[in-house]
């Protein structure tokens, strides 16, 4: 058995930056490896205020990442418009929420809460925010409600996070290749697939 895991959190704003290398990447893949993604939730619920020294740490991320990752984008109105909070369970949970209404939603939802919080400047750990995403990608807002903070879909994500660790993954986005029993970490590169592709290669041909 070979399988590819992709640990992310539709919040992290490394994921962001990741997303056209990791698209180039799946493309490319060999045709024999599976693939699946992970939920790996940075940040658990919370109706905090995030303290201003943390605001100022990510307002700075952003920003290393924009120089990192040639083409990233990111709207700084964010900061100003909304009260932002270290939480990102919610989020991850409307990926499951969406998942469970249609599997083909779960990479829709992501890419609509990524676009949503770095170009929009909408807040995702708003759950009106998700409800407002999960009808602007075709599914029913209320069923999605409804789903958004069951105790089922709570737990769907904490199997997802105690797999993430299971598998040793401790920062995101990253990925593990799995073989056979063997578990293997492929050093993620944000700018071309290559690298990683030629590591992936390198562990099922040995």
């Amino acid at each position: 058995m070979s399988h590819l895991y992709y640990i992310h959190d539709p919040m992290c704003s490394w994921c962001w930056g990741f997303r056209p290398t990791l698209e180039a990447l799946l493309t490319a893949l060999p045709g024999a490896l599976s693939y699946s993604r992970l939920l790996g939730g940075l940040a658990a619920d919370s109706s905090s205020p995030m303290p201003e020294e943390m605001r100022i740490r990510l307002q700075a991320t952003w920003r290393e990442i924009e120089r990192r990752i040639p083409n990233t984008g990111f709207n700084f109105d964010f900061w100003s418009r909304n009260t932002p909070r270290r939480s990102t369970y919610p989020a991850c949970r409307a990926v499951i929420a969406a998942r469970i209404l249609d599997p083909g939603a779960e990479e829709k939802m992501i890419l609509a809460i990524q676009q949503a919080y770095y170009l929009e400047a909408r807040n995702p750990s708003d759950d009106s925010t998700l409800g407002e995403l999960a009808r602007e990608i075709g599914l029913d807002e209320q069923r999605f409600n409804e789903l958004l903070n069951h105790q089922a879909t709570q737990q769907k994500l904490e199997t997802e996070i105690a797999e993430t660790l299971r598998l040793g993954v401790r920062s995101f986005p990253s990925l593990v290749l799995q073989l056979g029993q063997g578990m293997w970490p492929v050093a993620v590169d944000y700018l071309t697939p290559e690298p990683m592709l030629e590591q992936i290669r390198n562990i099922l041909d040995a």
